[in-house]
């Protein structure tokens, strides 16, 4: 059986993670706690209860109920969670939804979902495999589709772990989660403070073992399929900014700096585009 609530209006402070609290509000809502995140649709709600994320309610369309409760019911069905027992899940109609920001763009049921706390830098990287790991470092990506894509690409593609600078977008923004299909919860990740990786980022991963291949043009650029670059234990793969790319810092300090072959005439890919040939060629994919 499942809790099913069936509000008349939406004033109750139950549904504020849904009709008042903006992406940054979630984040900050249960401080010095870890906040909150919003999932939307059953293939991402679902993914995130497999991967041991708590939801604190779920909110469906009562024109879609029987669809949305069927479609979550089958996702946890067939992965290793169990049902979802007694977590509120409010029914509203679509004239009450309607009147939710971005109700028009609404992709099936929402959840709210508390967040956990990250470990650090030093700490996420002693749990990466001890056998030719492959991360992927974001630095100042800000926009969410690239970020969800990136991960999307990470998942698929054998890269063992992600780390985020704070000045990137949230991976657990509900775009960037809706169009990683939910591999946000699959692949570890973690944040690094945008300042702390200016200053040591590089260092860390230097003293753990880590050489770094920063994606930028440059005239001692090496192609993204040289054979050196797979001979490495331990690699990072760094990704800037949609715009002005990587920060010069984080060239001079790197091992390598990859290009992407391209014919003439053009000069750079997407980032996320970019990375999906990168983690292609460089990660630990695996095939049946």
């Amino acid at each position: 059986m499942h809790n099913l609530i069936f509000p008349t209006d939406l004033t109750d402070p139950e549904l504020d993670p849904y009709v008042r609290y903006n992406e940054v509000q979630l984040f900050h809502s249960m401080e010095p706690n870890p906040g909150l995140f919003i999932a939307e649709s059953p293939k991402v709600i679902a993914r995130a209860l497999q991967a041991g994320y708590l939801p604190a309610s779920i909110l469906m369309e009562e024109k879609a109920l029987d669809r949305d409760l069927a479609d979550l019911d089958h996702e946890m069905a067939i992965g290793p969670a169990g049902g979802l027992g007694q977590i509120p899940i409010y029914v509203v109609s679509s004239e009450l939804l309607s009147q939710l920001s971005g109700y028009n763009l609404l992709r099936g049921a929402l959840a709210a979902m508390y967040r956990i706390r990250r470990f650090d830098l030093s700490h996420f990287l002693t749990t990466m495999p001890t056998d030719h790991p492959r991360i992927a470092v974001l630095e100042s990506v800000v926009n969410p589709t690239n970020v969800g894509a990136i991960f999307r690409s990470a998942a698929a593609l054998g890269i063992d772990g992600v780390v985020v600078t704070t000045d990137s977008a949230d991976p657990f923004y509900r775009r960037a989660s809706r169009v990683a299909m939910g591999t946000v919860f699959q692949v570890p990740w973690t944040y690094v403070d945008a300042k702390v990786w200016q200053s040591e980022g590089i260092s860390l991963l230097h003293q753990l073992g880590y050489q770094t291949a920063a994606m930028a043009l440059r005239h001692n650029t090496v192609s993204i399929n040289d054979p050196q670059l797979d001979k490495v234990d331990k690699l990072a793969i760094i990704l800037g900014s949609e715009g002005p790319g990587l920060k010069e810092k984080t060239i001079a300090q790197s091992d390598f700096t990859i290009k992407i072959p391209m014919a003439a005439g053009v000069d750079s890919l997407n980032v996320a585009a970019a990375s999906a040939l990168a983690f292609w060629e460089l990660g630990n994919r695996k095939t049946e």
